[in-house]
């Protein structure tokens, strides 16, 4: 094996790690003003698409799993942004509601995505460039899942 491969110039990964986090960072400003994570805006957006589902269901949206997705929909339910109850058709399922506190924070929401953008637009990335980019992380999130369900 070539040394070269473990350099961290290298790594393809690490690239896409470090912006993660910058772009991470630079949200929050934004959600502070909101006094939420990261985290917590990425399950607000789901909910907010759609509320009333299974945390089943939100694990399988954001990828995550159910024990790193409990205890941050507890914080939120001590929050007062949302409620977990129950279902009626089916007792071992949790169903998340969102409160109107939680309902309320779409409207404080709204401009943070054009302003993130506002950031990654440069004289040498345009939108189409970063539309392209969001097509392709797609596509590797679609390939890497299968290659993860394979590996359980």
């Amino acid at each position: 094996m070539d040394d070269a491969q473990l350099k961290l110039s290298s790594q393809v990964c690490f690239p896409l790690y470090s912006a993660s986090r910058l772009l991470t960072k630079a949200y929050k400003p934004y959600l502070d003003e909101m006094g939420i994570t990261y985290p917590q805006y990425l399950v607000l957006i789901v909910l907010w698409e759609n509320d009333e589902l299974s945390v089943n269901q939100i694990t399988e949206k954001l990828l995550l799993n159910s024990n790193t997705l409990s205890p941050l929909l507890k914080r939120m339910e001590k929050m007062e942004l949302l409620q977990r109850n129950r279902s009626t058709t089916d007792e071992r399922s949790v169903i998340v509601q969102l409160t109107e506190k939680g309902k309320s924070l779409k409207d404080q929401a709204k401009p943070i995505p054009d302003k993130l953008i506002k950031v990654l637009l440069t004289e040498n990335i345009n939108l189409s460039d970063v539309l392209q980019l969001k097509e392709m992380l797609n596509e590797w999130i679609k390939i890497l899942t299968e290659d993860n369900k394979n590996l359980e």
